[in-house]
C-alpha cells in the first residue's frame, strides 16, 4: 500500500484544517511555520532526534509523578520555559520526532506544543498526530518537525488492546524515498505485538527505513522477539538507557535503521527536561536518496 501524496502545504494560520485531517487514516496536510525563506540545499547526511517530552513536565524523581501529577491536567508556569529549552536543543537537527506532546488544551495553556516548537526551533514544516482527544482537557499527540520538505505524510492509527496509539509515516526524497516512522508503542507486550505487526507491513515495501520513538521495550525484544524480527533493522542509538531521565536504567527510546543506512554518530543527550532522555542520530544518506533541507534562519 504505497503512501499517497501530500495534498498540499498550508500556513500555520490554517492549522484548524490540519487538525481536522489528523483524524484521517491516510494522507494528511502538513503545516508550514513562518520560516519559509531560504534555498533548499542537498543533503549528504541527515540529523534526527526522538524525544518523549512528557507534555513539557520536568520529572526529577519518582515522587514527582505524584506531586506534579496535577500538571497533566492544569497549566503550570514552568511548562513554557521547559518548551523554550527543548526548542533550543532541537534547532541542531533536520528531523525531530516527538511523543507525549499536547496539541492545545487547558494543561498546555491552549498552546499547540508542536506548532510552538516548530516556530521556536525554526522548522519550516510540522505535523501533529492527535491520538487521544479529550477536548479542552488534553490533546495527546505525536509530532513531526522537519527542515526537509516531505514527499508524503500519512497518519496511522495503531491497533491495540487500548485505543489511542498512532504512527506518523512520512516519505522524504524522490524516486527511492526514505521512509520515516515516528511512533509511541503500548506499555503491554501484547499491545506492542499488534502494533509492530502493523508497522512491519508498512515498512516491508521500502529499502531505506527509519523507525523512531518511545517503544517501551529494549532492543533485544523489539528486533529479535517481535514482528520486527527479520526486517533487517539495527539500532542506530545503540540501546542506550533513556528512562528514567534522572537515573537512567531502561532502554525505551530508539532509532532503528534499515541495512541500507549507516549511522555516523549516535548518542543519548544529557537533557533531563522530561522523564525520558532524547536520542539522536546522524545518518549517511545513500547516493540514490535525494533529500534537500532549508537552512536555519539567523536568530536576531
Amino acid at each position: 500500500m504505497p503512501l499517497k501524496r501530500v495534498h498540499g502545504l498550508i500556513s500555520h494560520r490554517m492549522r484548524e484544517r490540519a487538525f481536522e485531517l489528523a483524524d484521517a487514516p491516510c494522507s494528511v496536510v502538513v503545516s508550514e511555520s513562518s520560516f519559509q525563506q531560504g534555498e533548499l540545499q542537498p543533503l549528504r547526511t541527515l540529523r534526527m532526534l526522538s524525544f518523549n517530552i512528557q507534555v513539557g513536565i520536568t520529572t526529577q524523581q519518582y515522587g514527582h509523578y505524584l506531586t506534579r501529577s496535577w500538571q497533566h491536567l492544569l497549566p503550570a508556569a514552568s511548562r513554557q520555559s521547559n518548551l523554550n529549552r527543548i526548542a533550543q536543543l532541537i534547532r541542531d537537527y533536520d528531523l525531530v520526532g516527538l511523543q507525549e506532546v499536547d496539541g492545545g488544551s487547558l494543561r498546555s495553556g491552549f498552546v499547540n506544543q508542536i506548532e510552538y516548537l516548530a516556530e521556536r526551533g525554526r522548522f519550516p514544516w510540522w505535523y501533529q498526530q492527535l491520538n487521544r482527544n479529550l477536548g479542552q482537557f488534553a490533546q495527546h499527540s505525536n509530532g513531526l518537525l522537519s527542515r526537509c520538505p516531505p514527499r508524503s505524510v500519512e497518519d496511522h492509527k495503531l491497533p491495540g488492546l487500548i485505543p489511542g496509539r498512532g504512527a506518523i509515516v512520512a516519505e522524504f526524497g524522490e524516486e527511492n524515498p526514505l521512509l520515516v516512522v515516528i511512533l509511541h508503542l503500548a506499555l503491554s507486550r501484547r499491545g506492542r505485538e499488534y502494533q509492530l505487526q502493523y508497522i512491519r507491513e508498512v515498512i516491508d515495501q521500502y529499502e531505506s527505513v527509519v523507525l523512531m520513538g518511545d517503544m517501551n521495550a529494549h532492543t533485544s525484544e523489539l528486533l529479535h522477539n517481535s514482528p520486527l524480527k527479520g526486517a533487517g533493522l539495527h539500532n542506530a542509538s545503540q540501546d542506550v538507557v533513556t528512562f528514567p531521565s534522572w537515573k537512567p536504567k531502561k532502554s525505551l527510546d530508539h532509532i532503528f535503521l534499515s541495512a541500507s543506512l549507516r549511522a555516523i554518530r549516535a548518542e543519548v543527550l544529557p537533557f533531563p527536561q522530561s522523564d525520558h532522555l532524547p536520542v539522536a542520530v546522524e545518518i549517511e544518506l545513500p547516493g540514490d536518496i535525494k533529500i534537500r533541507r532549508k537552512s536555519v534562519p539567523a536568530i536576531h
